[in-house]
């Protein structure tokens, strides 16, 4: 195109190669070609061979019935004296009539009569004259040979003693004409076939795959951005079913999107947030003159809260973006589970102390299992903070381990708060929390619950919620005794 001064740009544009050969397009076409070539192949090429086959029939019948009249007409003293007018005329008839060579030997294999007078009083020995004198009647074809030849075995007239033979020789150079000519019909039929064929083919197979293009077009355009509506095709069922699962895939990368915005959202808030209470701090700090020791005091005390506030919850997105990574990451090795939920409760004690929370651990036997120990505590961590966290004072908390041949549970029960039934749906979602106000008061981040869901789905584990609100919540936890990766490994 011109630009305004006048020069050419060339606008390049990606083009999308498509190895035709490989497409479900030429498929169709050549499966459509073949099969409907194949039958009008053998229907034609059936139609010329039963034709041929036929008008052969038919002739050597022909001939035959004509040979076995005159085998029946002739008696012995014509193969001794081979002149009688009735008769010579009806074997020049027969011979003009059906374009044939009549012969008549005697039993000695002496031709009496040769209607192509060749050979008149020679004697003939050949298979067919010896296999008819000795047996019977006889209809030879030579394809190659384009002849056919018939005999007919000449009785006495008491019927006891076979006295000579009928031999009519026809050319089937007329037959092999007609039907030569019949083939270059059926050869032209099949050429005006194979051209009407390759159009219908071409047609059919871009009927057939144009709702694979079509889609193929829509899933094209959703990749350059536009993908706030669903596809729909109802062609064909599998174009439906296909649809249907792209619609689902579509509808996960519409969460995922939305859930992508709303964590950025979210982060940029939690982040904003503990910053403007420190600048504002800072700022009242600044106007001041003379600031009493006391209100400078508190004023740091109330930055140093807010930068610790920063950095939990720093600490806790570089934990969730860890655990989003794949499970290859897990460091797996043999745990006594008993010793680890120990230790997280020892940690978290004294904090229990401070409301007289009792922290109480049940165990029903020793487990050890395969997991990443790090990753693991966090989880369990996070459950049992969070149990003493939103829990009453004078409360309880209590955590239980037990364990199949197949899975350990980890149940952590407390007698808080307890979560909304309409919130129960949410609380794995990053920042939610169901009363903000009063998760601030006690420095919640809303990522725990999260992080917890994350390091159990990594360790092909489930993780479910009991709660009813003012009584408590439950959360119980199943996780594999033996790590199971992916492509297989341990049961």
């Amino acid at each position: 195109m011109f630009t305004q001064s006048g020069e050419w740009v060339i606008i390049s544009r990606p083009r999308i190669r498509i190895d035709f050969f490989k497409s479900l397009r030429f498929l169709l076409f050549i499966l459509i070609i073949i099969v409907g070539m194949i039958p009008s192949i053998v229907i034609m090429e059936g139609c010329s061979y039963f034709y041929r086959k036929d008008s052969v029939e038919e002739k050597l019948n022909n001939l035959s019935a004509q040979a076995n009249i005159l085998a029946y007409q002739l008696n012995e003293e014509y193969l001794k004296v081979p002149y009688d007018q009735a008769i010579d005329e009806e074997i020049s008839s027969v011979s003009s009539a059906l374009n044939t060579r009549v012969m008549i030997i005697d039993s000695d294999y002496k031709v009496v009569k040769d209607t192509y007078l060749l050979d008149n009083g020679k004697y003939m020995v050949s298979p067919i004259v010896i296999n008819s004198i000795n047996n019977k009647s006889t209809q030879t074809y030579d394809q190659k040979q384009k002849y056919m030849e018939v005999t007919s075995i000449i009785k006495s007239e008491d019927g006891d003693r076979l006295v000579g033979l009928v031999i009519l020789y026809a050319s089937t150079e007329d037959l092999e004409s007609l039907v030569h000519s019949l083939n270059s019909k059926i050869l032209l039929v099949e050429v005006i076939c194979f051209i009407v064929l390759i159009v219908v083919s071409f047609y059919l197979s871009w009927i057939l795959t144009r709702p694979f293009t079509k889609m193929t077009s829509s899933i094209d355009e959703m990749s350059d951005g536009f993908f706030t509506e669903d596809i729909e095709f109802k062609s064909y069922l599998e174009t439906e079913q296909m649809a249907m699962a792209f619609n689902k895939m579509l509808s996960k990368m519409r969460s995922l999107d939305e859930s992508r915005q709303e964590f950025v959202s979210n982060v940029s808030h939690e982040l904003k947030t503990p910053i403007t209470s420190m600048k504002v701090l800072a700022d009242s700090l600044l106007v001041q003159e003379d600031v009493p020791i006391e209100t400078y005091k508190e004023f740091m005390s109330d930055i140093a809260d807010e930068i610790e506030r920063e950095n939990k919850i720093i600490t806790d997105l570089l934990a969730l973006v860890k655990l989003d990574k794949s499970s290859s990451d897990l460091n797996i090795a043999p745990v006594i589970i008993n010793d680890l939920i120990e230790l997280i409760l020892k940690r978290l004690r004294p904090i229990a102390a401070k409301r007289n929370i009792e922290l109480v651990f049940e165990s029903f036997r020793p487990v050890t299992a395969e997991v990443d120990d790090v990753k693991l505590t966090l989880a369990i961590s996070n459950l049992v903070e969070n149990a003493i966290k939103y829990n009453v004072d004078n409360g309880y908390v209590h955590v239980s381990l037990n364990a199949d041949h197949q899975y350990f549970y980890v149940k952590v029960s407390d007698s808080g708060i307890g979560i909304p039934e309409e919130s129960i749906d949410h609380i794995y979602e990053r920042f939610y929390r169901v009363d903000k106000s009063h998760s601030r008061q006690i420095g919640g981040t809303g990522l725990g619950l999260s992080i917890t869901r994350n390091a159990v789905l990594m360790h092909r584990g489930a993780i479910k919620v009991y709660s009813r609100e003012n009584e408590g919540t439950t959360f119980n936890v199943r996780i594999p005794i033996l790590y199971q990766i992916e492509a297989g490994g341990k049961v």
